[in-house]
């Protein structure tokens, strides 16, 4: 098998956004993201997981799809659930909050799975100590916006790690 650096010259940035049961928080960052991403033409991929199953093959929730509408983003969403080989997939797997970081680093297998998760609010300076996007799951649409400022300040972060990326690997 050829080394990682030239495998990974070959397909675009992979990035995964984890929340719970991908249906509120994880599908909005991907779209948002995604969006954000088409628009500046980066070779990247953008998708989502939850750290459930329960949720799997269900769309986003119904106030997710909302919120994305109204704020001009696309909301076409399947769940699902995130697995343990998947590191391999992905150049950044994003964890929501900190339960999910949790998560994510006990199915790692290693130090090299443990580099790729990082937390959302990790990607924006003015985050401060508390790094959490509150589930908004049993709360109103207020919580959902929220959840989208959240995500919006994370952006430019995340679009500066991506185009790094990108960059160590074009060598």
């Amino acid at each position: 098998m050829s080394d990682s650096t030239s495998s990974r010259a070959r397909r675009p940035y992979r990035v995964t956004f984890v929340c719970t049961g991908n249906i509120c928080r994880s599908p909005m960052a991907e779209h948002v993201l995604r969006k954000y991403v088409e628009d500046e033409g980066l070779p990247a991929v953008v998708d989502s997981s939850g750290t459930g199953g329960w949720h799997a093959g269900d769309p986003a929730d119904h106030r997710t799809v909302r919120t994305l509408r109204r704020h001009g983003f696309t909301s076409d969403h399947s769940a699902r659930r995130f697995h343990r080989g998947w590191f391999d997939d992905y150049d950044l797997v994003i964890a929501l909050d900190e339960s999910h970081r949790q998560e994510l680093w006990a199915l790692a297998r290693d130090d090299r799975d443990r580099a790729k998760i990082r937390l959302l609010r990790s990607f924006d300076p003015a985050a401060g100590q508390d790094l959490d996007v509150p589930d908004p799951y049993y709360e109103d649409d207020e919580a959902f916006e929220h959840v989208m400022e959240l995500i919006e300040r994370a952006v430019p972060g995340i679009l500066d790690e991506i185009r790094r990326g990108l960059k160590e690997t074009a060598g």
